[in-house]
């Protein structure tokens, strides 16, 4: 397929790309790494008038740590995200998730920015963010404006930003050092869309789970931040019968959806064997022993 004709500018300030993007009167796409976008308009899912290109804006290729929190710049390829030092030592889940996105190729050019901003319910960027308390930083002709990661996906491919604004950045809630943590995916191939994942920390405080976050995606219209399934595990010792509890509860509150890849019988079944894993892993991990 052939997209639509379109014109192309390149800004290097953001003011400058946000002139252009209000310009344009919602007929503009941002593009950064392209791997979402691109194949869109080759179909002619989408017909902007106009790509604007921020990757010759300085400043947005960033990975920065401030006090707790870790801010991912607009045109931070998933490889710096998945290599980055920052990354390995604050954010070891996301270290871990990295590995599962897509292939070489996409890794090297997709950003991790542009996959929050895509909003795909079935890829680790947006997961992450939900999970980890993000907030994604948009900026427009108005000003920057702060959104949290609870209110930015609205649902698949859907995320709340205004037509004339674009995502500089995203900030993501660094783990504490004595956090522990879990990371399980399944997909039918290495780099494939996930059926289900599962993601947590915690840690543990006199024998007790604490500070619990549960993650989930490929398994709703949007990343889950299951704070029910939290407070199952939040004071426990994280015995089976607690993990038992927890798969039983997931079966009661997944509303996944039945395509050719799985049943939503088989996501929630998949949801409860990966919960078992990943918070057995993060149990382990907060209690230092080798995983």
């Amino acid at each position: 397929m052939k997209p639509a004709q379109f014109d192309y500018i390149a800004p290097t300030t953001i003011d400058a790309v946000a002139a252009a993007l209000a310009a344009a009167e919602g007929d503009g796409k941002i593009i950064a790494g392209g791997q979402s976008l691109m194949p869109m308009i080759n179909f002619r899912l989408v017909k902007p008038t106009i790509l604007i290109d921020i990757n010759r804006v300085a400043g947005l290729d960033r990975i920065e740590l401030h006090n707790d929190r870790v801010k991912i710049g607009a045109t931070v390829r998933h490889h710096m995200t998945a290599t980055d030092a920052i990354i390995r030592a604050h954010l070891p889940i996301v270290h871990e998730a990295m590995h599962h996105v897509a292939h070489m190729t996409v890794r090297n050019r997709g950003t991790f920015c542009g996959s929050v901003a895509h909003a795909d319910p079935a890829t680790e960027m947006p997961m992450m963010t939900r999970f980890l308390d993000g907030t994604i930083i948009a900026y427009s002709v108005r000003g920057r404006r702060e959104i949290p990661a609870a209110d930015f996906f609205v649902g698949s491919l859907v995320n709340s930003m205004e037509p004339d604004e674009f995502v500089v950045g995203v900030e993501l809630d660094a783990m504490r050092p004595d956090a522990g943590w879990g990371f399980e995916e399944f997909a039918r191939r290495h780099g494939d869309f996930a059926l289900a994942c599962f993601g947590t920390t915690l840690r543990c405080v006199g024998g007790r789970a604490s500070d619990v976050r549960v993650g989930m995606m490929g398994v709703g219209e949007t990343p889950l931040r299951l704070e029910e399934i939290e407070h199952i595990v939040e004071g426990t010792d994280v015995s089976e019968p607690v993990l038992d509890k927890v798969v039983d509860r997931l079966a009661a509150i997944l509303t996944p959806n039945t395509d050719i890849h799985a049943s939503a019988d088989y996501r929630r079944h998949l949801s409860g064997v990966l919960a078992k894993r990943a918070i057995r892993a993060a149990w382990s991990r907060a209690n230092h022993e080798r995983h």
